[in-house]
């Protein structure tokens, strides 16, 4: 009789070991820099921590899921002084059942903030590795996508025009001005011949003086 009570009195321990070790399948591993989070007034790590630990834990997974998880259900292991351990989350309708690590996952990112604000910690001092810090709703711009894409696309169409009508406008303007100079150079040209022409004496024009006179 009393070797069964030691027997289920060990269970649990014995149990423990075997769902929660390093790199376990469904576990996280957890480092908390509390020194560096609180400097002079960090605080140590011991089982009351621990216990603080998996309590925002539990709360968390039952947050999400909607059942009721405890303290029990969250078991660690591999602690190291410096501080790091990993845990791993067993279902509170079967112990020896350990929950997915998408759900847990899901729900310390739901909770993370709560998490951190229990042990005093930050996204960067409290590091569950391999998890995505705090979960955020997905920021929305002020300003539609569509409309800034049809603003884009107006932006380049009224470019053109613009690009266009100057280019008519420049054009226009050459063509004018090389009118102007070809017509300013004929008008120079017949300049020029009429003046060599007043310099020659024109004897069909004498000889019908004569007749005129006679």
């Amino acid at each position: 009789m009393l070797g069964r009570i030691v027997f289920f009195l060990c269970l649990p321990s014995v149990l423990a070991a075997q769902l929660c070790k390093p790199n376990a399948a469904e576990g996280f591993k957890v480092r908390l820099s509390i020194k560096t989070a609180l400097g002079d007034k960090a605080y140590e790590w011991n089982r009351n921590q621990r216990f603080l630990f998996q309590a925002a834990i539990a709360f968390a997974m039952s947050h999400h899921l909607d059942l009721e998880f405890n303290v029990s259900n969250i078991l660690v292991c591999d602690e190291t002084p410096r501080v790091s351990f990993w845990f791993v989350v067993t279902s509170p309708d079967d112990p020896s059942r350990l929950v997915g690590k998408e759900s847990v996952e899901l729900a310390v990112r739901a909770s993370r903030g709560r998490i951190n604000n229990i042990l005093l910690l930050n996204d960067a001092t409290l590091e569950f590795v391999g998890v995505l810090p705090t979960l955020a709703a997905p920021v929305k711009p002020a300003t539609p996508s569509w409309l800034i894409v049809f603003g884009v696309v107006i932006g380049i169409v009224g470019a053109g025009i613009v690009f266009l009508l100057v280019s008519t406008v420049v054009q226009k303007k050459r063509k004018e001005n090389e009118v102007a100079e070809e017509e300013d150079d004929d008008e120079e040209a017949q300049m020029k011949r009429t003046a060599g022409n007043e310099g020659i004496y024109n004897t069909s024009f004498s000889e019908s003086d004569r007749n005129t006179q006679m």
